[in-house]
């Protein structure tokens, strides 16, 4: 259907429809003769609350034999009237399904031109309209009549019947006002991707170039048809027009989303362990004695040299270790976000009992949320005192099962293999309990333990996978590596073809060594693997720009861990241990009145700050705070690469006092009310593409461009926002004073009505101060 068609049944010019199609942003009818597809057409009917004529030729068939009974008997009184009361049902404007329902009521035409009587008839029948006493009935006049409506009959019907002075032509206003109103849809959902073009941004929102460029020369920004927005002002530009814009998802975004697990497919897996604690206390003999294998006498030095992961088979099922070096390269793998580990084993000797190292295993394993499980090690020792062990870890929240804590400690014996069994029990118990699920349906994916560079078989990595089954043969991205698996191993050195979830696994076939802690992903063919690998190397070349950028004790105030929850992190050192217990207890009494901020001490230990506690306050986004210690320039380095803040204090009221302020930035601030002035609402003015605006007198006070406007209706408050635009005739104004009458625009779609009162309020924050 074309335009002019489409205009003719719903009673407006061409020029009216084609205003119409332009608010409602169709950019394909440019004229007349343009054609309109059936949504095209559905939108329009809907805009203009015009339901569809299902049966439009029978009512064109039922009009034209009612006009010719009507101009047949032109003689007749009878037929006069009957003439005259057609005439002026045809001469009220109003919808065919209306009119045709009463019983009786004559059949009105669809549209004048369709169904034209003779001429010659027309004059007389006039004439007769003019002398006719009859009125037109109260259904018919009662019916709103839109001002394109009326142009349209006015043109058709006699001059006579145009001026007729009956109650019908004089149509109501403010329906008439409501009809030309323009409606606006829901809006236009994008997807895009930053930053982008203002040519393509317009094309997305189907408005022209020049129409943005205008709205963004309004915002102050000058760019041209090429010129590239940023995400937050593409946002910005869409919201004036009525577009709600999604960023656009990322390769990686949509691969990861594709290999999701499925809830209906997860089967169980095996627990990932790590075991931690001092040096000396037995881990590597210890999971040589449950590997039953000696590992640690073919080490030199009684040392661990390098990253391992095993696997261990059970009756009951099978657990998987990862054999680290000290908390150290734990927190590490953290830092990299990879959190690997389901279950902590702390070794303690029963001989030494908890050693600086243990504290500081401790409280790694507590920064990451880990489940603890204590190895309670050399039990066979004469010296040993589990008893003790068991006090000394209840000072750190360490309580056993057996003086009513909930941490299972058992006591161990790595060289006699005594308690190996009821160890290995316990952590299959730790695990049922902690329901762990994977997927062995979807795309394989997992971590790099280890990496490394051999003189026979090139870059190997150690993988464990954690979703999926990795097969000999598959593609996948490691890192910003491309790599291909061309061998696979297990822990024992046996070729195999696949492995499944929580399985560790060494494979060939990259170009290069990957960085521990590196994700992998398997794609379906090279090329998606180059691409993923090319926007991963772009964002590590934009990283590597901007400088890693942890927390510091002066932007407090502008981090937010969880919503509106708060929480400040310290890792503490001190020269002795009285200086210590001083400051965490000086830190403790500070009052954060109901918890609104949560104060986290990870670590609390003597000495020098070392490169542990770097580690731990980079994977953990903590703040290091020493007093009367020293640091190595090494480890400040190390801390200036990490982006982790330092501070060291020579006072202790000093560094309370600043903890302190650090704290009061972080409490909500309370909010001021101070009244401006109030508003009434006199009229109400439609503007398209802006919305209503309001035509207020101002009654009391001012009305200030930056304040917040509460819309008053009765005694309600309707609604809470801020000016869009505040208007003085057609200037723009900061400020309107009492008496003076303005033009308000509201932020948001606020229904404002005629009568509401529109007060003026200034909010501002004020600090809050620690009882």
């Amino acid at each position: 259907m074309r335009v002019h068609e489409l205009a003719k049944t719903l009673h407006l010019t061409s020029k009216e429809l084609l205003s119409k199609l332009k608010d409602l942003r169709v950019t394909t009818a440019k004229a007349s003769t343009s054609t309109l597809d059936a949504d095209t057409i559905n939108r329009v009917r809907k805009a203009l609350a015009v339901p569809a004529v299902k049966k439009p030729a029978a009512a064109s068939k039922t009009t034209t034999a009612t006009k010719s009974a009507a101009v047949k008997k032109p003689a007749a009184a009878v037929a006069t009237k009957t003439a005259v009361a057609k005439r002026a049902t045809a001469a009220t404007p109003s919808k065919p399904a209306t009119v045709a329902k009463p019983a009786g009521s004559p059949a009105r035409p669809a549209a004048a031109p369709v169904a034209t009587p003779e001429p010659a008839a027309r004059p007389a029948t006039s004439a007769a309209v003019v002398t006719a006493p009859s009125a037109p009935k109260p259904h018919v006049a009662a019916l709103p009549v839109g001002p394109s409506q009326k142009l349209k009959h006015e043109k058709s019907a006699a001059p006579a019947l145009a001026a007729k002075p009956k109650p019908v032509v004089a149509a109501p206003v403010e329906a008439s006002a409501a009809a030309s109103a323009p409606v606006v849809g829901p809006k236009k959902r994008l997807e895009l991707r930053f930053p982008i073009t203002v040519k393509d941004l317009a094309e997305q929102m189907e408005v022209k170039p020049a129409d943005l460029i205008k709205y963004l020369m309004q915002q102050k920004i000058f760019a041209s048809i090429v010129h590239q927005l940023n995400e937050a002002t593409a946002t910005k530009a869409a919201e004036a027009f009525h577009c709600e814009v999604a960023p656009q998802p990322t390769l990686e975004e949509q691969l990861l989303k594709a290999a999701e697990p499925d809830p209906k497919k997860l089967v169980s897996r095996a627990p990932v362990v790590t075991f931690m604690g001092h040096v000396d206390h037995g881990k590597t003999s210890l999971l040589d004695a449950i590997r039953k294998a000696k590992v640690a006498e073919k080490e030199a030095g009684g040392i661990t040299q390098h990253i391992g992961a095993y696997e261990v088979l059970l009756e009951k099922g099978h657990v998987t270790f990862l054999d680290t070096p000290g908390h150290e390269a734990f927190s590490a793998l953290r830092a990299r976000g990879a959190n690997v580990t389901d279950i902590v084993v702390l070794v303690v000797a029963a001989d030494d009992g908890v050693m600086p190292q243990t504290v500081e295993a401790i409280d790694h394993a507590k920064a990451a949320g880990v489940l603890i499980v204590v190895a309670v090690n050399k039990i066979d020792k004469l010296e040993a005192n589990a008893q003790k062990v068991k006090q000394q870890l209840s000072q750190y929240g360490l309580i056993g099962e057996d003086w009513g804590g909930k941490t299972i400690m058992v006591p161990v014996s790595a060289r006699t293999r005594e308690g190996i069994d009821t160890l290995l029990e316990m952590l299959l118990l730790e695990a049922e309990l902690l329901e762990l699920k994977a997927d062995p349906t979807t795309r394989a994916q997992g971590t790099v333990i280890e990496a490394k560079q051999t003189k026979d078989r090139g870059p190997v990595a150690t993988l464990l996978i954690q979703q999926g089954i990795l097969r000999i043969g598959e593609t996948m991205v490691i890192g910003r590596l491309v790599g291909r698996v061309r061998a696979m191993t297990d822990d024992r050195g046996h070729r195999i073809k696949e492995a499944g979830p929580a399985k560790p696994v060494e494979v060939l076939g990259l170009p290069e060594v990957p960085q521990a802690g590196d994700k992998f992903l398997v794609v379906e063919d090279e090329r998606t693997a180059k691409q993923l690998a090319e926007a991963r190397q772009e964002q590590h070349q934009q990283r590597a720009i901007i400088h890693p950028k942890r927390i510091t004790l002066e932007e407090l105030h502008q981090r937010i861990t969880e919503g509106k929850l708060k929480e400040l992190r310290l890792v503490l050192k001190a020269d002795v241990q009285g200086s210590l217990e001083a400051i965490v207890q000086s830190l403790q009494k500070l009052d954060t009145e109901k918890d609104e901020v949560q104060f986290r001490i990870l670590h609390a230990g003597v000495g020098d700050i070392n490169e542990s506690d770097v580690i731990l306050s980079a994977a953990s986004d903590a703040i290091i705070v020493g007093f009367h210690v020293g640091i190595e320039p090494k480890v400040q380095v190390l801390a200036a690469n990490e982006g982790v803040d330092v501070h060291i204090y020579q006072i202790i009221y000093e560094l309370v006092g600043a903890i302190k302020a650090a704290i009061e930035g972080l409490l909500e601030p309370t909010i001021e009310e101070t009244f401006i002035g109030r508003a009434e609402v006199r009229r109400l003015f439609q503007v398209s593409k802006s919305g209503t605006v309001a035509g207020c007198m101002v009654t009391k006070g001012s009305v200030r461009r930056d304040c917040v406007i509460r819309v008053i209706r009765g005694r309600d408050r309707v609604a809470e926002t801020k000016i869009a635009s505040l208007k003085r005739v057609k200037d723009d104004a900061r400020e309107v004073q009492e008496g003076v009458e303005c033009g308000i625009l509201l932020e948001g779609s606020v229904p404002v009505q005629m009568g509401d009162l529109l007060e003026a309020w200034e909010l501002k924050k004020v600090a809050r101060k620690l009882a």
